[in-house]
């Protein structure tokens, strides 16, 4: 039994896979992405979810074979690190396991486990990809100073966007009246208090506002429609630069693919796909094979030396 745990920027995955490659179980617990609120919350987090889907694939945590935990943030703060990487031991035991940034669930998950590069873009966005043993990472500099086209970007440039409709310095749009209606605003400055006293600036509240920015660039808004461009052309960028760091030669074919809820947004994709297409390499773009949960479970079956052929299949 394979134990795989992906924590994402608003919810932690957990799932165990047999050793033929099926998904015996699945768990969720809140987020393990600790910047905000301590380190501390990351045990009982994993504690709980490893319990939930060792309960529901009817095995103790020290039957699994070998584990892999994504954790967001991971070698970003290098005093965290070991204290990150001893955590699981109290709870597995005996059982073999590693650590590392939850981009390699991404990764190991939409490729599975082949060469090439993903591209991550939730709450926050980071690229992955590894070629013939060389690893590389991009991207992922936080939501204050990188993250572009992730959720988060999108919805401060959605905000942005509205301030500047609100106050007449653009014209008025679909995004204003629907940015309006989803923070319940009595008036339009009410958007700093719901945003800056209420939310207190929670990344994952925040985000969860670029479903307001993809509403409103379906409904055909100028301002909404740009923003969702400009995230795919900056998802895209990462592939470029990673393709020259990974060593693929010119004319070599890069495979290519994706994950997270922004990928979910019809203008974002098809802006990354035609980004690829003017890129300087030729581009294999496919469609994740996993989620990032099972792809977890999948490096950690990859690292205790098993591998799976076909990949697993999520029942979720």
């Amino acid at each position: 039994m394979f134990l795989g745990v992906d924590g994402g920027g608003t919810k932690t995955a957990f799932c165990v896979v047999d050793t033929h490659g099926e998904v015996v179980a699945e768990a969720r617990t809140a987020s393990i992405y600790y910047l905000m609120q301590g380190i501390d919350i990351v045990e009982p987090l994993l504690r709980r979810g490893i319990g939930e889907v060792c309960d529901t694939a009817g095995v103790s945590a020290d039957q699994l074979t070998h584990a892999f935990f994504g954790i967001p943030c991971y070698g970003e703060i290098s005093a965290d690190v070991p204290v990150l990487d001893a955590l699981p031991g109290r709870i597995l035991g005996p059982v073999g396991y590693a650590c590392g940034n939850d981009m390699i669930c991404g990764w190991a998950a939409s490729l599975g486990g082949a060469d090439g590069i993903n591209v991550v873009a939730g709450t926050g966005s980071i690229a992955y990809g590894e070629n013939r043993g060389r690893s590389w990472r991009g991207g992922g500099w936080s939501e204050l100073f990188g993250d572009e086209g992730s959720g988060y970007w999108v919805a401060v440039k959605g905000l942005a966007a509205f301030s500047r409709m609100s106050d007449g310095r653009r014209p008025a749009g679909v995004l204003a009246d629907e940015l309006r209606a989803e923070l319940g605003l009595a008036t339009d400055l009410d958007a700093i208090d719901v945003v800056v006293n209420r939310w207190h600036g929670d990344r994952g509240k925040i985000a969860g506002l670029s479903k307001v920015v993809t509403r409103a660039a379906d409904a055909g808004d100028p301002a909404a429609l740009e923003i969702l461009r400009e995230a795919g052309r900056e998802l895209a960028l990462h592939v470029g630069v990673g393709a020259d760091a990974l060593g693929f030669e010119a004319g070599e074919t890069v495979p290519v693919s994706y994950s997270g809820g922004m990928f979910g947004a019809p203008h974002v994709l098809a802006t990354f796909r035609e980004a690829l297409a003017d890129g300087p390499h030729a581009y294999d773009l496919r469609e994740p094979l996993l989620p990032p949960h099972v792809g977890a479970a999948v490096y950690a079956a990859r690292l205790s030396g098993h591998t799976f052929t076909p990949p697993p299949t999520s029942r979720g």
